[in-house]
């Protein structure tokens, strides 16, 4: 017997106040006993051009494929010439809150996500950014890290839309049935997002997403929020790494951090409610203009020298084969 719409909406109802308005209500209330104890209100006034860059970066990290550190490294590095260490510890700790608070929305809203490609990424990304945080990102010279990754994904901008807006191919909602090296590659994918993560703050997200919507055609509207979730993993591990493991979180870092937490808990969750709402090619426009606005900010701030110019078309060639060739393999059925 199916229960009544009166109960149905009280359940909704006490899931929605558990999953969403209860964090959100104690981060608030911890944050705030913890800024008047120990007088740092006057944050605000040195370092609140952060508050105002993560009312944006959090949006973008709820809505799209990109988590908010796509926005927060390349401003905190190009725009005001902060460490990237010190974006990249920040990037992970403000998405730790922000994305998290995002994926107890929409937990608590049943917005669809695909469990399937959750868990195998999840799982893959885990070894890659431990990995990648303990052997990789202390040796890749910022200016190739930060081009490497426009450079990549604006290849992958182009083969989405020639997807979406010239062949019109239809989406789907799951993934099929995958066989084993299926399974693995998505364990793959999630080592090198994992990694990606551990580099500049945030990857696994718009890796795996790039991934699951090119080759299967998994619709925008169920990869956000599950590139979301994954992302808000990874913040949780690489900020548990670096704040209690490594500890090498910057006085800096943790001073961006306290003045972005009460923007972030409200901006991520209202980014998720938007992805829910809108035509999944909204979305997908969306992210072409940050794919599009990240790769021309860095090469107005950078100004590459010949060699990086090089370095970085050859990343955007090898991303185009390899964007477009994932558009022919498609989904392979498994054996019975």
């Amino acid at each position: 017997m199916s229960s009544s719409p009166f109960i149905q909406q009280e359940r909704w109802t006490l899931r929605y106040a558990a999953g969403v308005v209860a964090p959100i209500a104690i981060t608030l209330l911890v944050w705030g006993i913890y800024m008047s104890t120990q007088e740092l209100w006057s944050l605000f006034r040195t370092h609140g051009f952060m508050t105002i860059t993560m009312i944006a970066g959090s949006f973008v990290a709820g809505v799209s494929s990109e988590g908010g550190g796509a926005v927060a490294y390349p401003v905190m590095t190009l725009v005001f010439s902060i460490d990237p260490t010190v974006a990249r510890n920040f990037s992970l700790a403000i998405q730790s809150v922000g994305m998290t608070a995002a994926a107890l929305y929409i937990w608590a809203r049943r917005i669809p996500v695909e469990t399937t490609y959750l868990w195998l990424v999840a799982a893959g990304s885990v070894p890659g950014i431990v990995g990648g945080t303990y052997f990789i990102a202390p040796y890749v010279p910022p200016a190739y890290a930060k081009m490497m990754f426009v450079s990549f994904f604006l290849s992958y901008g182009l083969a989405l839309f020639v997807i979406n807006h010239i062949r019109d191919e239809d989406a789907t909602d799951t993934l099929p049935a995958l066989t084993s090296t299926q399974k693995a590659e998505l364990l793959g994918i999630g080592l090198v997002g994992g990694t990606l993560s551990a580099i500049f703050g945030n990857g696994v997200d718009i890796c795996s997403f790039a991934f699951v919507t090119l080759k299967y055609r998994l619709s925008e509207k169920v990869a956000t929020p599950t590139s979301v979730t994954l992302m808000a993993f990874n913040a949780v591990l690489g900020f548990f790494l670096h704040a209690l493991v490594l500890q090498d979180m910057q006085v800096e870092a943790y001073r961006f951090w306290w003045v972005s937490i009460p923007v972030v808990v409200f901006g991520a969750p209202l980014g998720a409610y938007v992805v829910n709402r809108v035509p999944r090619l909204y979305i997908a426009t969306l992210l072409y203009v940050v794919i599009v606005v990240q790769f021309l900010s860095a090469l107005w701030i950078i100004q590459p020298a010949l060699p990086l110019l090089l370095f970085s078309a050859g990343i955007f060639g090898f991303g185009v084969l390899l964007f477009f060739q994932l558009t022919r393999w498609g989904p392979v059925a498994p054996s019975s």
